[in-house]
C-alpha cells in the first residue's frame, strides 16, 4: 500500500504479525470505575500528544465516552498549539462533535467542512459565533480545529498537511477511506468500537481477502496490520450499560478488552406506577424491570420476516411501557424521572420490519419511539430497548443475521433495560446452522463469530424468559 510521497507512512511496513501488547489499564479490586477510566484517558491523552509513534489506537466500548474523549483529546491538542482535523464517519456525527467543542470551549474557533450539498449541516451551528462553516477548506485555514466526513476530506487537496488528526468511529470506516486522507496529517489518534458492525462494501471483497490493501477492511484493522508497533488502549467503564447487562455484552462481544459497567446494582432502577394486568406484555416487563433483561418467546414457527405476531407483541410492549406510568433512578439524578416515548427505543435487523413495528405502533396511537435499524441505530442510548431479534421466526441462520456487530448494537444501546422479543426455537437453528465461514490465509479471525455470540447470549436471556402465547 504505497502513500503519496507528502504523507506519513502510516501504512508503510506490511506485516502479518499480531499487534504488540495492548495496553490494558489496571483494574484491580478496589479501584472504583472513575479512577480507572481516567487513568486510562490519561494514558491516550499522554500517547496522543508525546509518543514517538505516528498513530495511537483507543478501542471502547458501548457507553465508554468515546466522544468525550474525542472532545478532550482535539480541546488539548488545539490548547498545546497543534492545530488539527477531525474526521467523523457521517455529517450527524460532525454535527454533534461541533456542537460538543462549541460548549466545552466557547471562544475556540472551530471550523466545520461541508459539502455542497442544501442542508448539509446542522442548521443550529449558523448560531454559534465561534463556528465557522465552508464547503471549501480554504476559508477554513487557521481555524484550530477543523471537523468533516471523511468522504469530504477524501477531496480536499492541494494543502499543507495538518499535523494532527483525530478519527472517530474508526472501526466503521473502510481501509481505502483512510488511505484517500491519510495525505493530509502527520499523527493521528483512532478511536472507535471494534464491537460494533463492521464498514459495508457494495461489492463482493472475497479477491482482496487476506491481503494487506483489503479495501473492505476497517481502517483500524488495516493500520495494525501494516503498523503493529502502534500503542493501543481501550477505554474500561461503560458508562451507559447498567451492571446487569455490561457483564454480558463485555464477555459475549469483548473478551479480549473486558470492560465493566459504571454503576453498581441497585443504583438504577425501573418501577411501574400500574401493576401488571398479567399478560406476557406486562410480564416480561416486569421481569426486565427488576434484573435488567426481558425474554419474550413466541412458540415456535417459521414466519415471514415481517412476522405480523412479534411485531404486534414489540407494540404492545412499548404501550404498556408508557401506559404503566415508568420511571427511572439514576446516578444523574436522585428523583424518580418519567419514561418517556423519547427515550425508549425498538431494534430491528432489517428496515421491513422497522416499518411494521412504524405501522403497529400507529395503529395504537403511539409515537415519538425510535424505531430503526442496528445500522441506524449504532452509537445511540436510549432508557429502556425493545430488540426483535435477528433469528425470530428464521428458517436458516445466514451470515448476515449472525453478523456480531448486529446484535451487539441492538443488545447494548439501553441504561436501565433491554426486553427481546423472539419465536422459540433459536437454540435448534442455531444447532442446525454451524458456523461455516471459510477461513483465509492472512486473515485475522474475529472472535466471537457470530453462532457463539448468539448461543452465549440466548443462554444468558433464556435465564428471564417469559413464555407467551399471543
Amino acid at each position: 500500500m504505497t502513500l503519496p510521497d507528502h504523507s506519513p507512512a502510516l501504512l508503510d511496513a506490511a506485516s502479518g504479525t499480531a499487534p504488540a501488547g495492548i495496553a490494558d489499564p489496571a483494574d484491580p479490586a478496589g479501584i472504583d470505575p472513575g479512577t480507572a477510566a481516567a487513568r486510562a484517558t490519561e494514558a491516550i491523552l499522554h500517547d496522543t500528544l508525546y509518543a514517538a509513534e505516528r498513530g495511537v489506537v483507543v478501542d471502547s466500548p458501548p457507553g465508554a465516552g468515546k466522544s468525550t474523549l474525542v472532545v478532550r483529546a482535539a480541546l488539548e491538542l488545539a490548547g498545546a498549539g497543534h492545530p488539527l482535523m477531525v474526521v467523523a464517519q457521517t455529517n450527524a456525527q460532525v454535527d454533534d462533535l461541533v456542537l460538543r467543542l462549541a460548549e466545552k470551549a466557547p471562544d475556540l474557533p472551530v471550523g466545520r467542512l461541508h459539502s455542497s450539498d442544501t442542508d448539509a449541516y446542522d442548521k443550529a451551528l449558523d448560531a454559534l459565533p465561534q463556528v465557522r462553516t465552508s464547503a471549501k477548506v480554504a476559508d477554513l485555514a487557521g481555524l484550530d480545529i477543523v471537523v468533516s466526513t471523511a468522504a469530504k476530506w477524501a477531496h480536499v487537496k492541494g494543502v499543507e498537511p495538518w499535523g494532527h488528526a483525530i478519527v472517530d468511529e474508526a472501526y466503521q470506516m473502510r481501509s481505502d477511506g483512510l488511505l484517500a486522507v491519510a495525505g493530509l496529517f502527520e499523527r493521528a489518534l483512532f478511536v472507535g468500537d471494534p464491537g460494533q458492525l463492521d464498514p459495508f462494501a457494495l461489492v463482493g471483497s472475497e479477491q482482496w481477502a487476506g491481503l494487506s490493501y483489503d479495501p473492505s477492511a476497517s481502517a483500524v484493522t488495516t493500520l495494525l496490520a501494516h503498523n503493529p508497533g502502534l500503542p493501543q488502549h481501550r477505554l474500561p467503564v461503560s458508562w451507559r450499560l447498567p451492571a446487569s447487562a455490561a457483564p454480558l455484552v463485555s464477555s459475549a462481544f469483548y473478551p479480549y478488552t473486558p470492560f465493566r459497567s459504571g454503576t453498581g446494582h441497585g443504583e438504577r432502577t425501573l418501577r411501574f406506577a400500574v401493576p401488571s394486568d398479567g399478560s406476557g406484555p406486562d410480564r416480561v416487563i416486569d421481569e426486565a424491570g427488576a434484573s435488567g433483561w426481558g425474554l419474550l418467546e413466541l412458540p415456535a414457527r417459521r414466519t415471514p420476516r415481517t412476522d405480523p405476531e412479534a411485531v404486534r407483541a414489540v407494540a404492545q410492549i412499548v404501550r404498556r411501557l408508557l401506559e404503566r406510568g415508568g420511571s427511572t433512578v439514576s446516578e444523574r439524578t436522585p428523583d424518580p424521572v418519567p419514561l418517556t416515548a423519547d427515550r425508549i427505543a425498538v431494534g430491528t435487523a432489517h428496515r421491513d420490519q422497522a416499518a411494521a413495528v412504524r405501522s403497529a405502533l400507529a395503529a395504537l396511537g403511539v409515537t415519538d419511539v425510535t424505531v430503526d435499524t442496528a445500522n441506524r441505530l449504532q452509537g445511540r442510548e436510549y432508557d429502556v430497548t425493545i430488540v426483535l431479534h435477528p433469528l425470530s421466526g428464521r428458517p436458516d441462520a445466514t451470515a448476515f443475521h449472525l453478523e456480531t456487530g448486529r446484535l451487539c448494537v441492538l443488545a447494548s444501546r439501553h441504561r436501565h433495560a433491554c426486553i427481546v422479543v423472539c419465536r422459540a426455537g433459536v437454540t435448534e437453528l442455531l444447532d442446525d446452522h454451524p458456523s461455516m465461514e471459510p477461513v483465509r490465509l492472512g486473515v485475522t479471525l474475529k472472535f466471537p463469530d457470530g453462532w457463539e455470540a448468539m448461543m452465549s447470549t440466548w443462554d444468558h436471556w433464556s435465564e428471564h424468559r417469559v413464555p407467551w402465547h399471543p
